[in-house]
């Protein structure tokens, strides 16, 4: 007996693959499978410009350069590069600031630090979620490496200042790593004009492929050194060895490019869309 499936509602968990993602991808498992390294053969070279092709739809999507984006298994594993990378190469004796609100895959590497050694701030968050820029600034050091701070909460949907904060490490020459996962797709992001050093996101929240992610590490005045979580083949500019998965960075691209197509309009239909949804709960209860 078959049981009809309840109305899904939770995208802000994972969105269904777009179905012209998912186009883009099938070639890639059987057709064109080869490996983007192998570039003695016709095979390994249309990975690899698939891959190419990838990475401009990723980086026109955030407003950076093409070479910023590293390939990574999602944001979990962009933001543990991004900490534990940062604060490896740093020297001993190194500060990081995070704050309560954060996702796990920030806090829970901010604890591990802290039992390795680092020194490591997690500051409260107001009443409605959100870090004050101010507290950030009040708590850097002398020895502050970096900040983190999510641009979108992923439980309580607060909205960080994350402009403001860069400016503020900017001026105080620390490395500003925010997490976007949440709000890429649903806000608009431009990591250039923000002025953000390391961004994380994933492509399953955008109607990509669950799988894969990118850290987002600009070439800008605060960004520091970062040593790599695996060692290898060097791929990814040497901080994220391991063959590339191209159907899935394929389908990140062009996940990553649709959104990008949508322009504000995406931005405008899920705003009417959450303001149906709340006047029809609060009409009813």
């Amino acid at each position: 007996m078959s049981r009809e499936l309840p109305i899904y509602l939770d995208h802000h968990a994972t969105t269904p693959v777009d179905p012209r993602v998912l186009a883009a991808m099938l070639p890639f498992f059987d057709q064109q499978n080869g490996n983007a390294s192998s570039l003695h053969h016709a095979y390994g070279q249309a990975a690899r410009s698939a891959v190419a092709t990838a990475r401009e739809q990723v980086a026109q999507f955030l407003n950076v350069a093409p070479r910023e984006v590293i390939f990574t298994s999602g944001a979990t594993e962009a933001n543990n590069l991004a900490i534990k990378g940062s604060l490896a190469a740093a020297r001993p004796g190194s500060h990081l600031i995070v704050n309560a609100a954060e996702h796990k895959s920030v806090l829970d590497v901010a604890a591990r630090l802290s039992r390795r050694g680092v020194a490591v701030t997690v500051l409260p968050v107001t009443p409605v979620g959100c870090v004050d820029p101010q507290a950030i600034a009040d708590a850097i050091r002398p020895t502050t490496v970096l900040v983190s701070a999510m641009l979108g909460n992923n439980e309580v949907g607060a909205i960080n200042a994350i402009a403001d904060i860069a400016q503020i490490c900017v001026a105080r020459g620390v490395t500003f790593h925010t997490d976007i996962t949440q709000a890429a797709g649903r806000l608009p992001v431009d990591l250039a004009r923000d002025g953000i050093d390391l961004a994380s996101l994933s492509a399953h929240k955008i109607y990509g492929p669950k799988g894969i992610g990118a850290l987002i590490k600009r070439r800008s005045s605060s960004q520091r050194p970062m040593e790599p979580l695996l060692d290898g083949g060097g791929h990814e500019q040497r901080l994220r060895s391991g063959t590339l998965a191209v159907p899935l960075i394929v389908g990140f691209g062009r996940a990553c490019e649709l959104i990008g197509q949508t322009g504000d309009g995406e931005f405008a239909r899920l705003r009417e869309l959450t303001a149906r949804l709340d006047s029809g709960i609060r009409s009813q209860l």
